[in-house]
């Protein structure tokens, strides 16, 4: 199996027609010139000794070795073995809350922003966990299934915003269920990071904890937002225009609820961190992988690729150095063998 280390070269192969061209040109000149100065078949007896393959010869040569340096630049590599490699891991799913109140800007720049920015710090510091996104606010929507694809997962990540799930409200429960749903190795430690601010619209999370404890899933939950609160704006091109504000006309000023948060993580036997600190964040949740215990989930097979660029690099030297080699007159032991029978003509 061969693949190039840096195809971009490739385009540099067309300067071999340039320089084919460039000969032919010259070629052309030479002989325009010729004819003025005199007689071509009286300038061929006045220089016996000059070869008129040669010049087509060391065309080749050069084109060649040119050819061989381009394709080193390239870098091709090829897979000369086999390896078995298997790694150790938890899986992860993260349950980020995208509801309205998460556009609160109490925390900077706003909630579901910081909460991006956690998640994608967190994925930074895993090594081979597989991982999985969920959305939720008055319901629950899989954004990724459960991958080792960090750059995928990051993409989606950024990608989650509020107009996701169109029933507003926070479901916690449902979004419990729907992260639960997502492991599918009984044999392997599992882990629900939930962020949110804890504002809990459904019909409650207790049915969802049942099931979380039955597949002794873990559940560490993060804090984003603080308990003073703050508006949720109303944007439009970027600029806000308005707040948010409940039936009665009055703006509506969203809070964090940890202690809805410390219940759930209380009952998943796992721990709740509050948010405004990246750095406390990150440390909380390595202390907590730390105590999981690694499973080998996954076994793959993948080539070792070996460059062989040298080989085309050395090609390119020996080829333009023999090129330095090749003389414009004809061989002596050429002209004995008389292939194109040039004496019996004379």
């Amino acid at each position: 199996m061969w693949e190039f280390d840096e195809p971009k070269y490739f385009y540099l192969l067309a300067l071999l027609p340039v320089v084919l061209l460039l000969f032919l040109v010259n070629l052309y000149w030479q002989r325009k010139k010729q004819r003025e100065f005199g007689d071509l078949a009286l300038l061929q007896h006045l220089s016996p000794e000059k070869s008129t393959f040669k010049p087509v010869l060391k065309l080749i040569v050069v084109l060649l070795g040119l050819a061989a340096l381009i394709v080193a630049l390239v870098n091709p590599k090829i897979g000369t073995k086999m390896e078995t490699v298997k790694r150790q891991g938890i899986d992860i799913v993260f349950a980020v809350d995208i509801s309205k109140s998460m556009l609160a800007e109490d925390l900077a720049p706003n909630r579901l922003e910081k909460s991006k920015q956690v998640v994608s710090q967190i994925i930074n510091q895993l090594g081979s966990d597989r991982i999985g996104i969920v959305g939720y606010a008055g319901s629950a929507y899989p954004v990724l299934p459960i991958t080792t694809d960090y750059s995928v997962a990051k993409m989606y990540l950024q990608g989650m915003n509020t107009d996701m799930v169109s029933s507003q409200g926070t479901a916690l429960g449902d979004a419990l269920k729907l992260a639960a749903s997502y492991f599918d190795d009984p044999q392997t430690s599992k882990l629900i990071i939930m962020l949110s601010d804890g504002e809990d619209h459904g019909e409650g999370f207790e049915d969802a904890l049942e099931e979380i404890k039955d597949k002794k899933i873990k559940v560490i939950t993060i804090g984003i937002g603080t308990e003073k609160g703050g508006p949720i704006p109303l944007r439009h091109n970027g600029v806000i225009e308005s707040f948010k504000k409940d039936q009665n006309g009055e703006t509506v000023i969203t809070k964090l609820y940890p202690e809805t948060l410390k219940t759930i993580a209380k009952n998943a036997n796992g721990g709740y961190v509050f948010g405004g600190s990246t750095k406390e964040v990150l440390e909380y949740v390595k202390n907590g992988l730390d105590n999981l215990e690694k499973t080998d989930f996954e076994s793959q097979q993948i080539a070792d690729f070996e460059s062989q660029f040298q080989w085309f690099l050395g090609l390119a030297f020996f080829l333009l150095l023999l090129d330095a080699f090749f003389l414009e007159r004809k061989t002596a032991w050429v002209k004995k063998l008389n292939l194109f029978n040039e004496k019996n003509k004379a």
